[in-house]
């Protein structure tokens, strides 16, 4: 066994004895001529009972136990009339699990879990024990000794890191979303716009005056929503808000799947913050990672002694990128404890999507691999059959339950039907992020213009598969972090072209069919990359260069919204068309956007600093075409290039079209048209 094999040892001053705890003993009545046992007492009956069923241990033990939430961990619950917990834990290989708490002054001895049979669950009532009362299980290994305090895979609610126990609490909350709720199915369809704010709630915005602490969850609820509406956007994806010990993991390593982080306040806090946002039109969607968890000795890592969550191999249960456990997907109640966190996010907080982050790690058993330190699976194949079926399972879930929501998958590969329905073979996923178009397309703003006729397939190369999933267009996180600098600085040219190039970027975005997603900062044009401990510069928007891209995207937002051209078919081939895809010289795009009522936008983006005059683009129709949209707008801090607001079709055939327009192209410009007849 390796040194990182190993099981933890944790040194105790007080030994828990490793005997099978057992329910406590009945004390006889005093002997009297007519001696007769006492009845037990109400606090006795109640720590004997279990709000397990049979059925729940079943389903938990064969994996489709899908509300593991409402039965393990610490439930406070009133039984026989007494109040108290009951506490529930998987452990199958512990010889003893006690509850250790601040009621029993950490002392594992105080209260010993019971076993339920051969299931691998340790279950107790404790009387008196309520909300607000930290506690971890002590669980003693019948394996090498180990003996190690965790915290509570289930818990709800957990203390501030550094510190790690868990806190006895309810989900109780009164919710005021209902007209959301029954709308929602409406505002998350295919053909409807979903325009994403990508948000990291810590460093969003802070308090320099109060020794820079981030906003609090009901802090954020008022402030994001303003900013929000202000931008336009349709949702916001949190990134992760599940518990987690380190901060600068930014919560992609959990070790409370069922809990938001007690860093911005109480589970009925984050309820507030979703309220509130649902009560403003404004969706939630969260970024959920089930591919791996931190090895913490407090957290899931050898959990009994075992290696009960993770795989024992490495080659299957280490991560070698992020030092992290990789899931037992092949284990029932890893299953079923996984696919309970993701219902509980959608019925307990009203989570209107999740967003899986890392599904590439999870389909290749070769990911981030040499040869030699990966497994084939039973075909001799790269893919992870288990992890397969456990996405296909998860989807089938929650649409079933909530099939009003979306599931996102964050998929880098080529890997086929990751959106489509598991009834004809595909993941089941809602949505896929388009890396291939992120890489491509910030890869050719980052070109000096000069070159970028050289290079005008990777503007154009997504035409070839544009449809083969439902995609959203992400400028995510992992664009602005790690030495890759901002979106704006990574744009060519002068600080003027930089700006040019940014508002292009985004026009070009929206333009193209695909839902939109944006990480904060970007919607005005920070400069520096993203730091998860300060705030964003929001000070940059005393400039009008940074006002120009603030009032750009509120307008692109405003257009997406408003015209059924640019949504109706983000992922149906109708509702696109090349107009000029081959104009490399110039480096124009020209392409058009089509209603389902045959409402028709042209676009044309022009990537190079030089204005185009008397640019001549075939058109279906003739009459006026009024100009919806110019980047290059004084307004948007732009040069003022333009056509005076539209352009009369001239009977002159161009591209295979009987009409065309006579154009002004404004530099790194982009310009949207709607046929008005």
């Amino acid at each position: 066994m390796s040194d990182t094999e190993k099981p933890r040892r944790t040194r105790r001053k007080k030994e828990a004895p490793v005997e099978e705890a057992t329910a406590p003993m009945i004390a006889p009545a005093a002997e009297t001529p007519t001696a007769v046992a006492d009845e037990p007492s109400a606090a006795t009956k109640a720590m004997m009972a279990s709000i397990l069923s049979e059925d729940d241990i079943y389903l938990f033990n064969q994996g489709t136990h899908y509300r593991l939430y409402d039965k393990f961990g610490a439930q406070p619950v009133t039984i026989e009339g007494v109040p108290g917990t009951y506490f529930a834990v998987w452990a199958p290989n512990a010889e003893y699990v006690a509850v250790i708490g601040d009621w029993n002054n950490w002392d594992a001895g105080a209260n010993p879990l019971r076993q339920r049979g051969f299931s691998g669950v340790w279950e107790g009532f404790i009387p008196h024990v309520g909300k607000g009362m930290r506690y971890k299980f002590h669980i003693a290994s019948r394996y090498y000794g180990y003996r190690e305090d965790k915290t509570d895979p289930f818990g709800s609610y957990f203390e501030v890191a550094p510190q790690t126990a868990a806190i006895v609490w309810d989900r109780e909350y009164t919710w005021s979303d209902q007209q959301w709720m029954a709308e929602r199915g409406q505002r998350q369809r295919l053909d409807v716009p979903i325009s994403i704010y990508e948000v990291h709630l810590g460093s969003w915005r802070r308090k320099p005056e109060e020794d820079n602490r981030p906003l609090n969850y009901r802090e954020l609820a008022h402030e994001l929503v303003e900013h929000v509406k202000e931008c336009g956007f349709t949702h916001v994806e949190l990134l992760p808000v599940t518990e987690h010990p380190f901060y600068g993991s930014w919560g992609y390593q959990s070790t409370g799947m069922f809990a938001p982080t007690s860093r911005y306040g109480t589970p009925q806090d984050f309820m507030y913050f979703v309220d509130y946002l649902h009560q403003n039109g404004i969706g939630v969607i969260l970024d959920w990672v089930p591919s791996h968890f931190p090895t913490d000795g407090h957290g899931l890592a050898y959990f009994d002694g075992t290696h009960l969550y993770e795989h024992a191999d490495p080659r299957k249960g280490y991560h070698p990128d992020w030092g992290s456990y990789i899931y037992n997907y092949g284990r029932n109640e890893v299953r079923s404890f996984l696919i309970s966190s993701a219902l509980c996010w959608l019925d307990k907080f009203h989570i209107d999507g999740l967003r899986v982050d890392a599904v590439a790690s999870m389909l290749y058993l070769d990911y981030s691999r040499r040869p030699g330190e990966w497994i084939p699976n039973q075909y001799g194949g790269n893919e992870n059959l288990e992890a397969i079926s456990f996405l296909r399972e998860l989807n089938t879930q929650i649409y079933k339950y909530y099939p009003d929501v979306q599931t996102i998958a964050e998929e880098s590969t080529a890997w086929p039907m990751v959106s489509r329905p598991v009834y004809v073979g595909g993941l089941g996923f809602g949505f896929k992020w388009d890396m291939g178009w992120m890489h491509d397309t910030l890869q050719y703003f980052h070109r000096d213009p000069i070159y970028r006729r050289f290079h005008h397939n990777e503007l154009t190369f997504r035409g070839l598969y544009m449809f083969t999933e439902n995609y959203i267009l992400p400028l995510s996180h992992d664009e602005v972090v790690h030495g890759k600098g901002s979106l704006l600085d990574k744009m060519a040219g002068d600080v003027w072209q930089k700006f040019a190039n940014l508002r292009l970027l985004y026009s070009y975005m929206f333009a193209q069919p695909g839902k939109k997603l944006l990480f904060m900062g970007g919607e005005f044009g920070q400069w520096r990359e993203w730091s998860h401990d300060t705030s964003l510069d929001w000070h940059l928007l005393m400039f009008p260069s940074h006002q120009g891209v603030l009032r750009t995207i509120s307008d692109l937002n405003r257009l997406y919204r408003s015209e059924p051209a640019l949504h109706e078919f983000d992922c149906d081939p109708k509702g696109f068309e090349w107009v000029d895809a081959n104009d490399a010289d110039a480096s124009v795009y020209s392409f058009l956007r089509k209603s389902r009522h045959g409402e028709t936008i042209l676009v044309v983006l022009n990537a190079t600093p030089v204005v185009r005059e008397d640019y001549r683009v075939g058109v279906p129709a003739g009459g006026w075409w009024r100009e919806l949209f110019n980047s290059d707008s004084e307004y948007y801090w732009g040069s003022g290039q333009g056509n005076a607001g539209g352009v009369m079709a001239e009977e002159t055939p161009s591209h295979g079209r009987p009409f065309s327009l006579r154009l002004r192209l404004p530099p790194l410009g982009a310009l949207f048209f709607k046929h008005n007849g």
